[in-house]
């Protein structure tokens, strides 16, 4: 699980963490989101993600917290999936290097 503090409101982290990952490969796609917004401005927004991983023929899924609901804009990422293993849930990183997406796209915004 990755979380990080950004300086930018949750709309703007939204549409930066979005086009970072759909853009990073060709095999991600945005299978879902949801926003809320308060009337004193406060945001939430959830976006979730499915990526292909041709190295194991499988799927991860990253899901993401987007809240400034305490005053600053906290993000929250949570990769899972990407294995084979029946019982062992074995991923090979995969659910890392998803979550890494989001790092990487709010780089620049992080305090």
């Amino acid at each position: 699980m990755l979380t990080v503090k950004v300086n930018l409101n949750p709309s703007d982290a939204m549409r930066i963490v979005e086009d970072y990952v759909v853009r990073s490969d060709f095999t991600s796609e945005k299978t879902g989101w949801h926003q809320s917004r308060s009337q004193d401005g406060r945001e939430a927004v959830m976006l979730v993600f499915e990526k292909y991983f041709m190295r194991n023929s499988s799927r991860a899924s990253l899901s993401v917290m987007i809240e400034n609901l305490q005053g600053h804009t906290n993000v929250c990422a949570v990769g899972s999936g990407g294995g084979q293993m029946t019982f062992f849930k074995f991923d090979w990183g995969a659910s890392d290097n998803f979550e890494n997406l989001v790092a990487k796209a709010l780089g620049d915004y992080r305090i």
